[in-house]
């Protein structure tokens, strides 16, 4: 992750995890499964580097991998498809080029990734599964993936980065 920009705390916006989505379909054409995991990704960092939410929603440990439910009913209609590339990025981050410029460095650094490969390695890392800790891994769950497991393990990723 050695791509991503800190961004300066004192920054203020209002932005949804719709806005996140939108500017890395601006980016690429992708499935709604790759679009969650980005947008997870991009949380993530952002609550790791900031200690602030990137936009207000919950993720949950859903079978394949960290889900917010709000942006799995905007997409679940294309299923396994492709979702088309929007023409445009939202506002909200175009008027913001350092939050542009954040979330286009967590495309550089996950975006090359299928969806199933993001699958996989959000499955090994602890954030989700100590939200399905005690489950199958085939086991239905809304189990919410905590924000201080997210910024416990990444941090811990970049002191294991910097040697």
């Amino acid at each position: 992750m050695g791509e991503l920009i800190y961004l300066n705390r004192r920054v203020r916006h209002v932005v949804t995890i719709h806005d996140v989505a939108k500017t890395f379909l601006n980016m690429e054409s992708m499935s709604p499964k790759k679009l969650q995991k980005l947008c997870f990704y991009a949380y993530s960092w952002y609550l790791t580097y900031t200690k602030q939410r990137l936009f207000p929603n919950n993720f949950e440990a859903w079978i394949h991998g960290p889900v917010d439910p709000a942006l799995y009913q905007q997409y679940k209609e294309y299923g396994y498809t492709n979702i088309p590339r929007e023409e445009t990025v939202p506002a909200s981050i175009a008027e913001k080029p350092q939050l542009y410029d954040f979330i286009e460095s967590v495309y550089n650094s996950y975006g090359h990734l299928t969806a199933d490969q993001l699958e996989y390695l959000t499955h090994m890392q602890r954030p989700w599964l100590n939200a399905r800790a005690g489950l199958q891994s085939f086991e239905w769950s809304n189990n919410p993936i905590k924000d201080e497991d997210i910024i416990a393990y990444h941090t811990e990723e970049l002191a294991n980065a910097k040697g």
